[in-house]
């Protein structure tokens, strides 16, 4: 298989408020929410980074289209990691998702193996963790 993610998709309880979460909020960039003329058909996409989106889809929408009963959602079972450059912009987005709703689990803080991250959770309780990571810099 060769690796080709282009979409993470995360399943949400209120797709409007999750929209407002992400582009208001956390600044990403959407065209909004569109396919609202198909019976489980509305969907959000967020520009990330050339070749990756991020989807938003109402979690009976993805449960009816795989055909897998909804079952209890567990944060710890998924997280996605948001590395950034330095350590005063992992406080700058951490500060930024909480003004925007999030819940702070854990603050920001230097890691046992020498970087600094911490972590929160969206609208939907999904886990985001905002690291700088130096032996994994992002590409500017």
């Amino acid at each position: 298989m060769k690796p080709r993610i282009t979409v993470i998709t995360l399943c949400v309880d209120n797709l409007e408020r999750a929209v407002h979460f992400y582009r208001d909020g956390l600044g990403l960039p959407t065209q909004g929410i569109i396919g609202k003329e198909f019976e489980y058909g509305a969907v959000a996409f967020f520009d990330l980074q050339p070749g990756l989106k991020l989807a938003i889809w109402p979690r009976t929408s993805l449960a009816h289209d795989a055909r897998i009963p909804i079952g209890i959602p567990n944060p710890t079972e998924f997280s996605i990691g948001h590395n950034v450059s330095s350590t005063a912009e992992v406080d700058a987005v951490m500060e930024q998702a909480k003004s925007a709703g999030a819940v702070i689990v854990k603050p920001a803080q230097k890691t046992f193996w020498g970087g600094y991250g911490g972590y929160f959770q969206d609208l939907d309780h999904h886990l985001w963790e905002v690291v700088w990571n130096p032996q994994l810099l992002p590409e500017e």
